[in-house]
């Protein structure tokens, strides 16, 4: 089923009516560092342009979790990508991800990449897949997001006290990349 159609049955879960461009996909995994994670997680991955540019990239030891709740883009994330070694293809919410790693061996992720549309999200849903990213991610890691307005960054805030971010205005619409922390040495959200 097309992208379109996805977001028509979906409009919620999918959030745009067209899929992320390279252009985003290139520019959300640039501060990524392939050469020292040891576990990405990806949620949220729709047709796959993030998906592709972390498997291209990353280590054949690092572990990588695809987490996918609609059903058509799950079935073809897990053709594409569930044979891959190390690569799990998971069709679940992302709120259930400590589980999913504790099922894998995983401890902490260094990295998590959203691409969930947290402005028509449920306000429980975000809170609870941002408490939980929170909790999943690495001391020193990155939660990784997009989004296309900034008025989601107070809630972002309440979860990650350090925000860097991006522009990448080749993609349709424009899109801010947000690059979360967890620690800070000044307490407050610093953008």
């Amino acid at each position: 089923m097309s992208f379109i159609i996805q977001y028509l049955l979906h409009p919620r879960s999918v959030g745009a009516v067209k899929p992320s461009s390279r252009h985003l996909a290139i520019k959300m995994v640039e501060d990524v560092d392939f050469h020292t994670a040891e576990c990405i997680v990806e949620i949220g991955a729709g047709t796959g342009i993030f998906t592709e540019e972390v498997v291209k990239a990353k280590r054949k030891g690092t572990k990588f979790l695809i987490f996918e709740i609609n059903d058509s883009f799950y079935k073809m994330l897990k053709k594409k990508y569930g044979r891959l070694p190390n690569v799990r293809v998971i069709h679940d919410t992302a709120g259930n991800m400590g589980e999913y790693m504790k099922k894998y061996g995983i401890h902490k992720a260094d990295y998590i990449i959203s691409g969930l549309p947290f402005a028509s999200l449920p306000k429980e849903s975000s809170n609870k897949i941002l408490k939980t990213c929170r909790k999943c991610l690495a001391r020193e890691g990155a939660f990784i997001t997009f989004q296309y307005t900034k008025c989601k960054i107070p809630l972002f805030c309440r979860f990650f006290p350090a925000i860097s971010i991006k522009k990448e205005n080749r993609n349709i619409p424009p899109a801010y990349i947000l690059n979360c922390k967890k620690v800070r040495k000044n307490p407050g959200c610093k953008i």
